[in-house]
């Protein structure tokens, strides 16, 4: 275990995929692999990923700030600034900016490894053949097909499939 640490608001690498940003803060390697942290600004009305479903790990989000929407299974939640969110492993869920001004979240995801996936991604970003092979390495389920009508339902926006290509 390492010694006592303060980690500053600006500080971490960061990375914006299109209205859905990652800011890394504490990566498992400081935990000793029980859990890892992230921060996820979210532009107005920005859906952070298609619907999605983790085998390995469970994910918390606090909302700090603006409104966070989840479907979470069947259940649709608005979160707003103090409320946290519960994804656990294996059921599908998705999430979004439900307001009209930048929402920002700390997501806490347990067990740690799962940040370095923001990582990988942001590396490879706009190759969809390499998106599928990290995916497939962190047992990510993610069905692209259901974003369209995301987007209809809660009036939502992703980035163009041109910018992922």
């Amino acid at each position: 275990m390492g010694k006592p640490t303060a980690i500053k608001a600006d500080e971490g690498a960061k990375f914006d995929f299109g209205g859905f940003g990652v800011h890394w803060k504490i990566d498992g390697s400081a935990t000793g692999k029980r859990f890892s942290v992230v921060h996820h600004p979210l532009a107005p009305h920005a859906l952070a990923a298609p619907l999605h479903r983790h085998h390995n790990e469970d994910e918390y989000s606090y909302v700090i700030k603006g409104k966070l929407g989840a479907l979470l299974g069947d259940d649709v939640v608005i979160a707003e600034p103090g409320t946290w969110v519960f994804k656990p492993r294996g059921q599908w869920h998705t999430f979004w900016n439900a307001g009209d001004e930048p929402c920002l979240i700390i997501e806490v995801i347990s067990p740690a490894g799962f940040e370095d996936f923001f990582r990988e991604v942001a590396a490879a970003w706009g190759d969809m053949n390499k998106f599928a092979e990290i995916n497939k390495k962190y047992a990510l389920d993610m069905d692209f097909d259901s974003v369209p009508s995301l987007c209809q339902r809660f009036g939502l926006t992703f980035p163009k499939p041109e910018v992922m290509e």
